[in-house]
């Protein structure tokens, strides 16, 4: 199972008085936005492409106070004169896949960011593919696994390329049988991934123990699917 992975979301919010009349005495009428972004490692900003939307639920005095924006930035921009406190509700493509923030709009600055640490658990594949924008993940640094040294060594006299194709050949009773066998004999070491939403089962090769390797072999070879 993939282990959860934690990222930081940074929103940077944006105000300044407009020459609007001043609904209420002694508050100026103001123009505020809210945009959301990812930090990398380095604390650089990159895009929120992990997130199909987001949902603003702003004070209920607001004409329209839920509004959703549907690519990065996700900006959100209206007009107001009071301060309040919001949720920033931002989904993924996951089932129930949410990540709620609380974030106080205040106009004590012209513009002021707050930093926000959400947790993903048990991504997708795909999503996991989009967090790798943003940092390294479980089983992998910076788009290179750390046993990348480890994967290139030679599994005996086992042509890897053939077992890779002979598994590609296997019926879905037969790749049954090596999925069970990859969980029962793997290592630490072995790279996996059970993508359960899409139905898909990931392995390196090149990462499992010789012995499983050979017990893979063997079992392809006696399907003839391995030539």
């Amino acid at each position: 199972m993939v282990q959860d992975i934690k990222r930081t979301i940074k929103l940077v919010t944006q105000q300044a008085n407009i020459d609007k009349p001043a609904e209420v005495e002694g508050f100026p009428m103001k123009l505020w936005s809210v945009e959301v972004f990812m930090l990398d490692e380095a604390g650089n900003d990159k895009p929120a492409n992990c997130f199909t939307k987001a949902t603003y639920n702003l004070h209920p005095t607001f004409p329209n106070p839920t509004q959703t924006f549907h690519d990065p930035p996700f900006r959100c921009q209206n007009e107001g004169w009071g301060e309040f406190d919001m949720t920033i509700d931002l989904f993924t493509t996951e089932k129930g896949g949410k990540q709620t923030l609380h974030h106080d709009l205040n106009f004590l600055k012209p513009e002021y960011e707050s930093k926000h640490s959400v947790t993903f658990k048990n991504p997708s594949a795909s999503l996991i593919q989009l967090l790798k924008e943003t940092g390294p993940v479980p089983g992998d640094e910076n788009g290179k696994r750390k046993d990348d040294k480890k994967r290139k060594r030679p599994a005996g006299n086992i042509d890897m390329e053939k077992l890779a194709e002979g598994l590609t050949k296997l019926d879905e009773e037969q790749l049954l049988h090596v999925v069970q066998l990859i969980h029962d004999n793997k290592t630490e070491d072995t790279y996996t991934l059970n993508d359960a939403e899409q139905g898909e089962f990931h392995v390196d090769l090149y990462t499992l123990p010789e012995s499983l390797t050979k017990m893979l072999w063997e079992y392809v070879s006696s399907q003839r699917s391995v030539r």
